[in-house]
This record gives C-alpha cells, sequence and structure tokens, in this order.
C-alpha cells in the first residue's frame, strides 16, 4: 500500500474569505498537494500555495490532521491542513502539473456551496481547533 503525505492551507483575507482552487476534474478544493521527498511538511504547504496559487505565505499553526485509505488506488494518507497567511505575490497560477484551473476567493457560504463534503470535514462551521480525523475508507473524489 502507498502512502502518501498531502498538505493544504487556510488562507484568508482582510473580508475572512477563504482562497479555493479549482482542479481540472472540476472540484473546489483547498490549494495543497504531496510532501515531496526531504521536504518538511512547512516547505511543501509554501511551494504548493505558490505554484497553485501565485502567493508567497507563511505557515502558521496546525488545523488538522486528517487520514484515509483511499481503497481504489490503493493508497493511505494524512492530509494535514494548516492556516497561512499571505506574505507576497500575486494571484496566478503556476502549477507545474496544470492540475489547477482557477482560483478565487469565496466565502465561507460558498465554500460550502462549492465543495460542502470538504467544508464539513474542516469543521469551518465551528470555532477553530486543531483536531485528528480518520475518515475512514474512501473513494477518489
Amino acid at each position: 500500500m502507498k502512502s502518501v503525505d498531502v498538505v493544504s492551507a487556510i488562507m484568508n483575507d482582510e473580508a475572512e474569505n477563504i482562497l479555493m482552487v479549482k482542479n481540472v476534474k472540476g472540484y473546489w478544493e483547498l490549494p495543497g498537494g504531496a510532501v515531496e521527498k526531504g521536504e518538511h511538511l512547512n516547505q511543501a504547504v509554501i511551494r504548493e500555495m505558490k505554484e497553485e496559487t501565485g502567493f508567497v505565505c507563511k505557515v502558521k499553526e496546525l488545523h488538522s490532521v486528517r487520514e484515509a485509505y483511499f481503497q481504489d488506488k490503493k493508497h493511505h494518507a494524512l492530509m494535514i491542513t494548516f492556516f497561512a497567511e499571505i506574505t507576497g505575490g500575486q494571484m496566478s497560477i503556476l502549477d507545474p502539473d496544470h492540475d489547477i484551473e482557477e482560483v478565487k476567493w469565496v466565502s465561507k457560504q460558498n465554500f460550502q456551496k462549492l465543495n460542502p463534503k470538504l467544508y464539513h470535514l474542516l469543521k469551518l462551521n465551528e470555532e477553530p481547533q486543531a483536531f485528528y480525523q480518520f475518515e475512514g475508507n474512501r473513494t477518489v473524489g
């Protein structure tokens, strides 16, 4: 079974909107991706944010650690989400894998409409408090 660590970040603007990316498969999610070999988690967050959104960020505190088994791909995944703060750059897609087709700021309500499952899994309707959650067996998507 292959194991993969995936990082993502919750970044807010002044109006408390959340930055989301739309991948080429058509679904909206937080910016992020797989941690590369030899990379620390915070390095992966900074790299993924730059690639997917064009923004330079500073990693802040932990939001959550989630775990799942993707049976169709036989993958075990740890999904680590951090809060991050934009420190520079400008919105653009620099993704070398060409997986991202759009980046935009959305309100929590629009986040919930664009990806209700992720909204629920990240507990975005609750006060921020770091958590771990085993999500069990999942399929991709």
